[in-house]
């Protein structure tokens, strides 16, 4: 019964808001940060980039209303599938940032309020400036990348949380997990500790995480789904994951990755095929690596490649999107020169 009550009052609210002439719904910040709670809604900050570096709403992503090219933006970076929350300062760049969302087919919540009440309430506000990209797969379904650091990857698909090696720590850099969603997949590629950290898997998990790694990390985790090279795993009919060799061949480095203990990963979302290849250098079976649109290839010698090896890599490859990732102090400015005749995009992020 409360359910279905709430669910009229839902509809009713939404009914109000059309015979006022709007096409969504404003809330207090309260009703918003109860949206949030829901992984598949989409934060939308439609502020300036200068505004939204100096505190913005965690998990928000920034689109400036005021830009020509806004609704083309916001047809690329969303989902027109997951309803968007929507703000700014006090509320009135946001209703027309609502409207216009509203009108390109988007279920949109504006806080009207904007984020001076968010913060007159004491909700949560961050300056992470965590690199992201956002790609569509072939049936319209976005999934975003967050560049962590190193070899740890963040990414949403479809409401699902993924994490790639979580890590929360390396040097002076930091990751804090605690502040993130949990996750629905962790994948750990082998037991290093730049890429296995059993704290930050902790931290992630919650009833129903799904842990997948190689046999020496399940073991230690004592917990989790082994894959060994060539296992594949299907989830939910549109997820799969697809484990991969991954290791040192050159003489003097076989020791620090040897072939087939750890994994690399092809992971599938929705058609769009994902490889995250590991420590690894440019080995034979990644000519068996077929159509890939995003790659992310590691490269800091002597563990995984140099620069010329990872070039080889990706020419074999063939990724639409290339994030040379894991590099550590490797200079990489030479990179998209060298690929400049291959038709990859090559994207550098904070991988270091």
């Amino acid at each position: 019964m409360n359910k279905f009550f709430s669910f009229m009052l839902t509809l009713l609210g939404l009914n109000i808001c059309t015979a006022c002439g709007k096409l969504y719904k404003d809330v207090s910040a309260e009703e918003f940060a109860a949206l949030m709670e829901n992984p598949k809604i989409q934060i939308l900050d439609v502020r300036s980039a200068k505004e939204y570096q100096e505190g913005h709403i965690p998990e928000a992503i920034n689109l400036d209303v005021n830009d020509s090219t806004f609704v083309t933006l916001a047809m690329a970076e969303l989902d027109v599938c997951r309803q968007v929350a929507v703000y700014c300062r006090s509320g009135k760049r946001s209703a027309k940032a609502a409207e216009l969302l509203a009108d390109k087919g988007f279920q949109v919540t504006n806080l009207a309020g904007g984020i001076l009440e968010w913060q007159e309430k004491q909700m949560p506000v961050t300056t992470d400036m965590t690199e992201t990209d956002t790609f569509k797969t072939p049936n319209g379904k976005a999934v975003r990348f967050y560049a962590l650091m190193h070899a740890s990857i963040r990414i949403n698909y479809d409401g699902k949380e993924i994490e790639i090696d979580p890590v929360g720590g390396l040097g002076e850099r930091k990751v804090d997990y605690p502040k993130m969603p949990k996750a629905d997949f962790i994948l750990v590629t082998h037991e290093h500790g730049d890429h296995f950290d059993k704290e930050a898997i902790r931290q992630l998990t919650r009833p129903g995480t799904c842990l997948i790694a190689n046999a020496q990390c399940v073991n230690m985790m004592e917990h989790g789904l082994m894959m060994r090279n060539g296992d594949r795993l299907e989830f939910d009919g549109n997820i799969a994951v697809e484990a991969t060799p991954a290791y040192n061949m050159t003489e003097g480095r076989t020791q620090f990755h040897p072939k087939g203990r750890d994994n690399g990963y092809i992971l599938t979302l929705d058609n769009l095929r994902i490889y995250i290849a590991g420590d690894t250098e440019d080995i034979p079976e990644m000519a068996e690596i077929k159509d890939i649109d995003i790659a992310f290839l590691p490269c800091n010698q002597p563990y995984t490649m140099t620069v010329e090896q990872l070039v080889r890599a990706a020419r074999i490859i063939k990724p639409k999107v290339l994030f040379p990732y894991h590099y550590g102090q490797t200079d990489l400015s030479s990179l998209p020169h060298q690929l400049k005749d291959s038709g990859i995009d090559v994207r550098i992020r904070h991988y270091e």
